[in-house]
């Protein structure tokens, strides 16, 4: 897994979407954010970079801004729960055997 950050230098919302189209199809691709302010898309998942940017440079644009491994979300251990013995109760009225519950 990694995690590449791209400057796409686009006009318009129409090559934006045309961006967006072209990386998702892209085999490996886990994750696709895009910033609209600053103009950086954000994938990550197992893909090789020069082929995203190929495909991006058809539509606008492209530079690399940083390739890095992506940050996997901390797993919680969870304890194995402890399991209570079973609890006998006693009651005379049902024949002196022993009930649980």
């Amino acid at each position: 897994m990694q995690k590449i950050i791209l400057s796409l230098d686009y006009k318009d919302d129409r090559c934006k979407g045309k961006a967006m189209e072209s990386v998702s199809g892209v085999s490996g691709v886990d994750s696709l954010t895009m910033n609209k302010q600053h103009k950086k898309l954000t994938l990550i998942g197992d893909v090789d970079v020069a082929l995203v940017v190929n495909k991006l440079r058809r539509v606008c644009h492209t530079t690399i801004d940083s390739v890095g491994p992506a940050k996997e979300p901390e797993k919680k251990k969870e304890e194995p729960k402890k399991e209570e013995p079973k609890k006998f109760f006693y009651d005379p009225e049902v024949n002196g055997y022993r009930a649980y519950y």
